[in-house]
């Protein structure tokens, strides 16, 4: 187990890409605090971990309030009293023209998925640089490097959790830290069936066609799945990956090539 002893932090842990790393982590040693806003999920993941024999806590966090990820992050620290690898899982997208987005949603996809992953790894911060030790990994996405119409805050802030990672890796460069960001293609979550179903309610397109449609979008012409980037996730956090910093980590088939 490569990670044997290591004290981990998944935000958007419940479900989905979240779910799959938090489990990886525990399957190669880490204990794990798996956050989110569905107590329900957290929970069920937290008893998947400790059914591998693993440390873990379920907190619920709402990671676009300052105070409420303060609160895990102390929660982490009185439990464990270390922390040495956070994952930024959590994100929210929608689907709408710029033309037409009301500033409500516009803010709403900001606050989750950069202005989270900033307050959290802020947090993060804190712990590991006395230790002078850690790893912070942010999950990106294709988005993060191309754009693509109806996601205009989406594709926004993931841009913006890209250069918040190369800016945190300079930062860090000199600490024993390393802040990485994996940017996955279309991955087989609950955000691939509510694409899917924005798609067929406004095309009439049958579920499937437009499942193919977007798998097309990968040179693969496939959707990707969620152990597949809970693995680029693990290789990140070990020990050997140390001098791997301020990368962002296609998982696309080859869609986005940098």
């Amino acid at each position: 187990m490569r990670l044997q002893g290591k004290v981990a932090v998944v935000s958007g842990g419940g479900r989905g890409i979240g779910a799959a790393i938090a489990t990886a982590l525990a399957v190669e040693g880490c204990s794990v605090a798996v956050a989110g806003r569905t107590r329900a999920q957290i929970d069920s993941v937290a008893a998947e971990i400790q059914k591998l024999g693993r440390d873990s806590l379920a907190v619920g966090c709402d990671i676009g309030d300052a105070s409420s990820v303060a609160g895990l992050f102390r929660a982490v620290h009185e439990r464990w009293g270390k922390l040495d690898i956070l994952v930024n899982a959590a994100g929210q997208s929608h689907s709408d023209l710029v033309a037409r987005m009301s500033l409500e949603t516009w803010k709403r996809i900001l606050d989750v998925t950069l202005t989270g992953t900033f307050l959290c790894s802020q947090e993060a911060l804190k712990l590991m640089l006395p230790r002078k030790s850690g790893r912070i990994i942010n999950i990106g996405s294709t988005a993060s490097k191309i754009g693509y119409r109806y996601a205009g805050a989406y594709v926004a802030a993931k841009h913006g959790v890209l250069g918040l990672t190369r800016t945190m890796a300079l930062e860090t460069a000199t600490t024993g830290i390393t802040v990485n960001a994996i940017c996955p293609g279309w991955v087989d979550t609950e955000m691939l069936e509510h694409a899917i179903g924005i798609i067929t309610s406004k095309t009439k397109m049958a579920a499937e066609q437009a499942r193919e449609m977007l798998a097309s979008e990968s040179p693969q012409k496939r959707i990707f799945a969620p152990e597949e980037i809970a693995f680029a996730a693990v290789w990140l956090a070990c020990d050997e990956a140390r001098g791997i910093t301020g990368q962002a980590i296609d998982v696309s088939g080859g869609q986005v090539m940098s």
